[in-house]
């Protein structure tokens, strides 16, 4: 792991004293699943605080259930100077014992600013110059973000001898959401008439990057040759991709479209039980892999690093990429499928 090192004149961290204690992820959904490991850390750290989760309303439901956090406030991203204002207000009036930013964006460095022009400002682990426990590590931009997570938190002292020096961790665990809503119908494969052996395709990805999206004719000769082996391909994903996943069907009538149907606890327990996932860069990808299904992530070097935002998991994930994914051939991707070797 790349070096770091605390704020000269940082103060100790308050460790299973803290009582109050903020952690802030606003987004994406790639990147809030990649900092529930950092979440855990913090939950563990602090056995005897409650925890306020900050973050935005399409991971409030998600959140409300995870076991790291016991608050979940959703106006991470306030529109105007009143709202803006009111919540650095909130921030001050709970005396946080301290703040973990792990979004450490440009907007948060500037809630920092703001506690501190109005006074002491609290404990905060994050990008600030100023802040107690400053995250400088130059090369923090290059880093996975378990990676870069797990040095801030060393940062900050969330780091216990020998724990996850040198290694990519603390890492999320989604297998709490099983537990946590029960076995449900709604979390099995029957609820949507999917038959093992079935796999996931994720064709989708963030709507302003097209470049990010492998074509749908590759998508639908990909998935005739899944069907081939046995094992029935299932479309997932929000409705930016409904009529990508028509196409797909149209192509292969075989496939099964989920799209739209399928919340963020629901993406997690069909990848439990998936024999693998073909996707692009996309946040549901990260949901997948690191619900344990084995994966194909397909990346537009163009768009995004792979060594910097690839999607990890229990199980082997491998990846395609290639300038742009019109590169990347349906031969590149099945002989990957093959090498994972979860082919009937």
């Amino acid at each position: 792991m790349t070096s770091a090192r605390a704020n000269t004149a940082s103060p100790e961290n308050p460790g299973t004293k803290a009582k109050e204690v903020l952690v802030i992820k606003l987004s994406a959904l790639g990147d809030f699943v990649l900092a529930l490991g950092a979440m855990r850390a913090v939950r563990e750290f602090h056995p005897s605080a409650r925890i306020t989760l900050l973050t935005t309303p399409p991971f409030e439901e998600f959140a409300k259930v995870c076991p790291y956090v016991d608050l979940v406030e959703t106006d991470g991203r306030p529109e105007g100077l009143k709202a803006t204002a009111a919540l650095i207000q909130r921030i001050k009036r709970a005396k946080f014992d301290i703040i973990y930013d792990f979004q450490t964006s440009g907007r948060t460095k500037n809630y920092f600013s703001a506690l501190q022009r109005g006074g002491k400002a609290p404990l905060w682990s994050g990008h600030h110059e100023k802040c107690a426990f400053f995250h400088d590590n130059p090369a923090r931009a290059t880093m996975h973000t378990i990676d870069r997570l797990a040095e801030q938190l060393e940062v900050a002292g969330v780091a216990p001898s020998g724990r996850w020096l040198g290694k990519s961790a603390p890492f999320p665990d989604l297998g709490w959401v099983r537990p946590k809503l029960g076995n449900t119908p709604r979390l099995n494969p029957a609820y949507f008439s999917l038959i093992r052996p079935y796999m996931l395709l994720i064709p989708g990805a963030s709507a302003h990057r097209e470049a990010k999206r492998w074509p749908v004719e590759n998508y639908a000769a990909l998935a005739k040759r899944i069907a081939d082996t046995g094992i029935m391909p299932a479309i997932i994903g929000g409705t930016a991709e409904g009529q990508i996943a028509q196409e797909i069907v149209k192509r292969e009538p075989r496939v099964k479209s989920l799209v739209t149907r399928t919340d963020f606890f629901q993406i997690v327990t069909l990848a439990e039980t998936a024999a693998f996932v073909v996707g692009n860069d996309t946040g549901p990808m990260h949901m997948a892999t690191l619900a344990g299904a084995p994966g194909i992530a397909l990346f537009a070097t163009s768009e995004s690093n792979p060594d910097h935002s690839a999607p990890r998991g229990p199980k082997p994930v491998i990846i395609n990429a290639a300038p742009t994914l019109q590169h990347v051939s349906v031969d590149d991707v099945w002989q990957s499928i093959r090498a994972l070797g979860v082919l009937n």
